[in-house]
């Protein structure tokens, strides 16, 4: 089966900003094309606040998304939470939610509560409401979380984003049979996208 990969990180701003015109590709794509999340992984576990220069710089770059996208965000986070540079626990909540069938409401989940609610994404207990909200099996969820499991198939989606040469978020490859094209993103313009897939189908 012919295969579109979203190559992503749940906290990427920018996938943030796709998210509206991502939602209308998955309505009106071709019912035989597979879609294949692969999470990039912008930032490995830490605990160290993030820099006051790196605040202020994604600071920057959400009002430049809202001034040349539209997208909305909710700026108290800077002063709720404790910002740090780390996304891979978001990135394996995802994967988690992948074994219990609900993939995407979960990158929805924590875009929502990161960019809407002002809530931390590299924080569990954000996570695990998240996954409450979705109706995951939380107990599952939270046991899956941190396993060697999911770390491993999270693993693996780093090791698919090298072999895809995949280096910013988000992105789109289709694959057909053996070969492999860009798409190139519009981040308002469903139908551009959608128009490069067909003609590669």
């Amino acid at each position: 089966m012919n295969t579109l990969y979203y190559i992503l990180d749940p906290m990427c701003s920018w996938c943030y900003a796709f998210a509206p015109t991502w939602k209308k590709i998955l309505e009106n794509i071709d019912s035989n094309l597979q879609v294949q999340y692969i999470y990039g992984g912008l930032a490995p576990h830490s605990d160290e606040l993030m820099p006051d220069d790196m605040q202020k710089m994604l600071q920057n770059v959400w009002e430049s998304i809202e001034q040349r996208v539209g997208t909305q965000f909710n700026f108290d986070f800077w002063t709720k939470c404790k910002p740090r540079r780390s996304t891979y626990l978001a990135c394996q909540a995802c994967v988690a939610a992948r074994v219990q069938n609900k993939e995407y409401k979960m990158i929805k989940a924590i875009q929502k509560a990161y960019y809407q609610n002002a809530s931390n994404p590299s924080d569990r207990d954000t996570l695990e409401k998240a996954a409450k909200n979705i109706g995951l099996d939380i107990k599952k969820f939270s046991s899956d979380l941190e396993s060697k499991t999911i770390i491993g198939l999270f693993q693996e989606d780093l090791k698919k984003r090298r072999e895809l040469s995949i280096n910013s978020f988000p992105s789109l490859v289709l694959q057909i049979k053996e070969n492999h094209y860009n798409i190139v993103i519009d981040y308002n313009n469903p139908k551009a996208i959608l128009k490069q897939i067909n003609s590669y189908m």
